[in-house]
């Protein structure tokens, strides 16, 4: 039985291919398009998909789409008559439902295909239901406490429930306008991060302040006796149609979601340029140990007020998800957790929810936000919709493209670039001593990844030990804010070496406290505040990956490397061509490319 699922007319679209229970592919548009979080109908991501599974379109048994504009509606018919949002509000709306209602219309129309021939059975699953599906279905664990926070679908912004073998029961929900993940984009369009996906940007910038503006973030994130939370809604515009948004095909455009009111709160907007000085600052390069508070140059104290509402920023989110997780605790008795939705691509918090509450076990799946909805809606339909057993758990995330040798030499060969062929071992040493000796290095292996994280097979590799390894990159490749960290991949069995926990993250979505005895070691990868956003790599699953580290862990006595994403300003690179490029225009050292090594 072959299922398909699609996220589409959202950010992040996406396809996925389920067959008889077994995740065949997975893939996000975006990295076909060339244009980062694409919007619209998957066409290309559908194609791979297809093409993978070794089928056509007409052999498919269902399609699901991960949003269904029928859920919820009175709640929608109420909101319409009680808050008369704006026409052109409404107007966008519906026009977006009536794409989503014609699923099998939109991948006629994408595929060329003939209608009287296409056979599957069409599905529209809830926007949420599919995300607590991506978690829990693809999840190791056979019941699970489920959680789903993001910004909004279908009317909802936040879905609870328990996940028991192949069903999910949903015990609550959050409705529109109230959202944490709005809230989050709000605040981070205040502080002068205005695109969509710049969320984790502003999580990297908020270790930089304290968390000192507290009252304001309660007075608009107020958190419930039940441990569901409200927006003060006079601090947004996204509930009266005073914000576009653009999902109709291309980047998404989102417009400004806070109000006056947020402006009265903090004060005036941030000018995104007034960040570029903290990388000149020296705050915690020597191993995360930065003084609290710190010394700011003289003058800067506006730069300080962003700095502490960005800390306040974090800290409120967490404030309100610990007080949900609570609350589902409470009404499971689970020590087992899924996470979904985007704001569960927020590390920080994931990082901690070990630690601080009686949740003992934790999955987010790679592609926590939108595009994971695609995998959630094909598992929705075979496990909760048709009962088939259970049988997959996602531990890799090597679900999109991979290339042969051939196509590979191919590449290189029409791009003009020598290379040698060396044997996995001999690729794996060379890559090794040349990242130790100081080298930039790309890497290229295998299937892509699914989600927005490099996680070693479409990677940059670096020296984790180097306190100008930030600068470096960023000047050389990267060119993206200066306070931003990098992140380390570790080998599995190292981990509770560097870190204060050992728990396995995979995919690199927790943030873990970096040994003090440690952060001296591995500058290059320790955020100012002494954490690390870490991947452990396991043997298992991803050998050559974990051959490279360990390796390097032979020279150099560390059994770690910085991995930031294989882009230059661009979506992560999926094809050869793609790779070569980035790397012929960039200022890397060398490009470990299937077997073959390119230098310069």
């Amino acid at each position: 039985m072959d299922i398909l699922g699609i996220n589409a007319y959202h950010a992040g679209a996406s396809a996925a291919l389920v067959r008889d229970g077994q995740l065949i592919a997975a893939a996000e548009e975006e990295r076909f398009r060339r244009a980062k979080y694409w919007a619209g109908f998957p066409t290309e991501a559908i194609r791979y998909c297809l093409a993978e599974g070794g089928i056509s379109a007409y052999d498919l048994d269902h399609v699901g789409i991960s949003r269904n504009p029928s859920a919820n509606l009175h709640k929608k018919i109420l909101f319409a008559l009680s808050k008369r949002p704006s026409f052109d509000l409404l107007r966008n709306r519906l026009a977006n439902a009536a794409k989503v209602r014609d699923p099998k219309g939109a991948l006629v129309e994408g595929l060329g295909l003939n209608a009287s021939s296409v056979k599957a059975e069409f599905h529209n699953v809830e926007h949420h239901r599919a995300h607590m599906a991506s978690a829990f279905f693809v999840s190791p664990f056979q019941d699970a406490a489920v959680l789903s926070v993001d910004g909004m679908g279908d009317f909802v912004s936040t879905m609870w429930g328990s996940g028991k073998g192949n069903r999910i029961d949903v015990l609550g929900s959050i409705n529109f306008p109230h959202s944490l993940g709005i809230f989050y984009t709000a605040v981070s369009q205040w502080l002068g991060f205005p695109k969509y996906g710049d969320e984790g940007k502003v999580m990297g910038l908020a270790p930089y302040g304290e968390p000192r503006f507290m009252d304001e973030m309660r007075k608009i994130v107020r958190i419930q006796r039940d441990g569901t939370f409200e927006l003060e809604l006079d601090a947004f515009v996204h509930h009266a149609g005073g914000a576009t948004m653009t999902w109709d095909g291309g980047e998404p455009a989102l417009g400004t979601l806070y109000a006056q009111r947020l402006v009265d709160l903090l004060g005036p907007p941030a000018d995104p340029g007034i960040y570029g000085g903290l990388g000149d600052w020296g705050l915690g390069s020597q191993g995360g140990a930065r003084p609290h508070p710190y010394p700011l140059p003289e003058g800067e104290g506006e730069q300080r007020r962003y700095l502490d509402v960005a800390a306040s920023l974090q800290a409120m989110l967490e404030e309100a998800e610990f007080a949900l997780l609570e609350m589902l605790q409470r009404a499971t008795g689970a020590t087992t957790l899924c996470l979904a939705g985007g704001v569960a691509l927020n590390s920080v918090f994931n990082g901690k929810v070990r630690p601080r509450t009686p949740f003992q076990e934790i999955y987010v799946q790679p592609a926590a936000g939108d595009a994971g909805t695609a995998v959630g809606a094909a598992y929705y339909i075979c496990h909760h919709l048709l009962g088939q057993p259970r049988g997959y758990v996602m531990d890799s995330p090597a679900t999109g493209p991979a290339y042969d040798n051939d196509a590979v030499r191919r590449a290189l060969d029409a791009a003009g670039v020598a290379y040698d062929t060396l044997d996995e071992g001999a690729l794996c040493r060379e890559a090794a001593q040349l990242v130790a000796d100081g080298k930039v290095v790309g890497w290229f292996q295998g299937r892509m990844e699914w989600g927005p994280r490099a996680l070693g097979h479409r990677s940059i590799i670096a020296d984790p030990r180097r306190d100008d390894i930030k600068a470096i990159l960023n000047a050389r490749i990267k060119h993206r804010e200066p306070f931003r960290p990098f992140a380390p991949s570790v080998l599995l069995e190292a981990t509770g070496e560097y870190f204060d926990q050992d728990y396995p993250d995979p995919f690199m979505l927790k943030v873990y406290n970096v040994r003090p005895e440690q952060r001296t070691r591995i500058t290059g990868v320790t955020h100012v505040d002494g954490t690390g956003r870490l991947q452990t790599v396991d043997r298992q699953t991803s050998p050559l990956y974990w051959q490279l580290i360990h390796e390097f862990g032979e020279v150099s006595g560390v059994p770690m490397v910085l991995n930031t994403s294989f882009n230059e300003n661009e979506p992560i690179v999926c094809r050869p061509e793609e790779a070569i490029d980035c790397f012929l225009r960039t200022r890397m050292d060398a490009l470990f490319i299937g077997n073959q090594v390119a230098r310069k």
